[in-house]
C-alpha cells in the first residue's frame, strides 16, 4: 500500500507529526506496537511526575512542624499512590486517542511492530506500506548495567519500579543521573531507606560542581546515602537481601534501580534493510534536517541521541514539519534547550553552564546566590539549593 507518510512510533514528536500531516491532507500511517504516547506518558514524565507530587506531599506533612503545623504520623499507601499515576497515565493516552480520532479519515493508525523491508518501506502484521517519506519515532529503553551477576537477579528499571506496590526496605541506586536522583528521593520520602552509587564525583554529572553539591546536601540532609566515585564490580542474591560489590565494600539491600543510561530501540528496526545508517551506539544517524542516510527518511526524538527531554522531541516535530512544507529556517542545532530534573529543589538549566563556557574559551563571568539570601525562601522556609547565572559580559 502507497502512502504518502509513514510515522513509526507515536512519542511526543511523533503523534502531533502524524497528525498535522493527515491534516494538511497527506496520507498517513502511525505505527504504534506497544501503547499510544510514548515513554514521556506511559512510562516516564506523566507517571513519574505524578508519583514525585505524592512523595512531596509526605515530605511537606511530615516537615510541617517547622512552620507551627502539626498531624497526624504520615502514612504512605503505596497501592492508592500507584493507582492515582495509573489514572493519570490512561487520562493522558485518551487525550492521544482523541487527538489521533480528531486528524480524520487520512491518518490510519496501526497497532503492531513496523520493520523496514527496503527503502521507505514498512511490514506491519504482514502487510507492507510504503511511503513517500519515512519517520522513526521509536524512541529509546532502559539500558541494562553491564555488572557481573545483575541479570540473574530482579532488579528494577525505571518502569518496574513505578509497579511496586510494597515500599522497598531499602532501595539501591545505580546510577546518580535524573533518573536515579528523582527515583531516590522519592522512595525515601515514601519512607524506604535509599542508597546511591554513582560511578562519577557528583550527582548529575553535566551540572557544574557547586549545582551538584547542594542537591547532594540536600540528600544527605534527609538521610539518602550517597557513595560517589565508585564502581560496581558485581551483584549477588544472599538470603534475602540484593548484594553489590564495590571496591573493598558490599552493600546490601532489598530492591536494586538501574538506572544508568537509556538505549535506542532500533536494533529490531530492520535499518540496515531501509539503508538508514546507525552510529555506534544505535541511535539513528541525522542530519540537522532530521534526514538519514535513506533518502525521504527522518528520525526525530531520543532515537536520534540528541538531549533527551520531551520538550526537545516536540520541538522536533515543529521543525521538521516546518522543513517538510517548505517553510521553515530552523534547524536541529539552531536552538537553546532548557532541562529540568524533578527533585526538590528542582535542578534547572539553560544555556551553557560554567563548566562549558570555560572548555569553550567563551569569556564569563559567574554570579551566585544562595536560596537562604532570598525572602521568598525564606519565608517558605525552602532554603536550600543556590542560583548560579553564567554571564556573557560582552552581551
Amino acid at each position: 500500500m502507497d502512502v504518502d507518510a509513514i510515522v513509526i512510533g507515536s512519542g511526543q514528536a511523533g503523534v502531533p507529526l502524524a497528525a498535522r500531516l493527515a491534516t494538511s491532507r497527506r496520507q498517513t500511517v502511525l505505527v504504534e506496537r506497544s501503547r499510544l504516547g510514548g515513554t514521556c506518558i506511559n512510562y516516564g514524565c506523566t507517571p513519574t511526575k505524578t508519583m514525585v507530587a505524592s512523595a512531596r506531599a509526605a515530605h511537606v506533612a511530615r516537615t510541617a512542624g517547622r512552620l507551627g503545623v502539626h498531624s497526624e504520623p504520615v502514612r504512605i499507601d503505596l497501592p492508592a499512590i500507584v493507582a492515582r499515576k495509573d489514572a493519570m497515565v490512561r487520562q493522558w493516552r485518551e487525550g492521544v486517542e482523541g487527538r489521533l480520532a480528531a486528524a480524520g479519515e487520512r491518518l490510519r493508525v496501526l497497532n503492531g511492530h513496523g520493520r523496514f523491508t527496503g527503502e521507505r518501506e514498512i511490514e506491519v502484521a504482514g502487510a507492507r506500506y510504503r511511503g513517500e517519506i519515512v519517520v522513526i519515532n521509536t524512541g529509546v529503553r532502559p539500558a541494562a548495567p553491564d555488572v557481573e551477576g545483575l541479570a540473574a537477579l530482579p532488579w528494577l528499571d525505571n518502569r518496574r519500579i513505578m509497579e511496586l506496590t510494597e515500599l522497598p526496605g531499602h532501595l539501591i541506586v545505580l546510577g546518580g543521573g535524573y533518573i536515579g536522583c528523582e527515583f531516590a528521593q522519592m522512595f525515601r520520602r515514601f519512607g524506604s531507606a535509599v542508597t546511591v552509587v554513582q560511578r562519577g564525583p557528583h550527582l548529575l554529572d553535566r551540572e557544574d560542581p557547586d549545582v551538584s553539591e547542594a542537591l547532594e546536601g540536600v540528600f544527605r540532609s534527609e538521610g539518602i546515602e550517597l557513595v560517589l566515585g565508585a564502581q560496581v564490580r558485581r551483584a549477588a542474591a544472599q538470603q534475602r537481601d540484593l548484594v553489590i560489590v564495590l571496591d573493598g565494600r558490599k552493600i546490601a539491600g532489598s530492591h536494586i534501580l538501574a538506572a544508568v543510561g537509556r538505549r535506542p530501540n532500533t536494533d529490531d528496526l530492520g535499518c540496515e534493510r531501509g539503508n538508514v545508517a546507525l552510529d555506534a551506539k544505535g541511535f539513528v544517524k541525522v542530519d540537522d534536517q532530521y534526514r538519514t542516510s535513506a533518502k525521504g527518511v527522518y528520525a526525530v526524538g531520543d532515537v536520534t541521541g540528541g538531549p533527551q527531554f520531551t520538550h526537545t522531541s516536540w520541538d522536533d516535530h515543529r521543525i521538521l514539519f516546518d522543513l517538510l512544507m517548505g517553510r521553515s529556517a530552523r534547524s536541529r542545532s539552531g536552538r537553546v534547550i532548557p532541562s529540568v530534573v524533578f527533585t526538590d529543589p528542582q535542578v534547572a538549566s539553560v544555556g551553557l553552564n560554567e563548566r562549558e563556557a570555560k572548555a569553550r574559551g567563551v569569556r564569563h563571568e559567574v554570579a551566585r546566590m544562595p536560596f537562604g539570601s532570598i525572602a521568598r525562601a525564606l519565608e517558605t522556609d525552602e532554603t536550600a539549593g543556590i542560583l548560579k547565572l553564567v554571564i556573557d559580559p560582552d552581551s
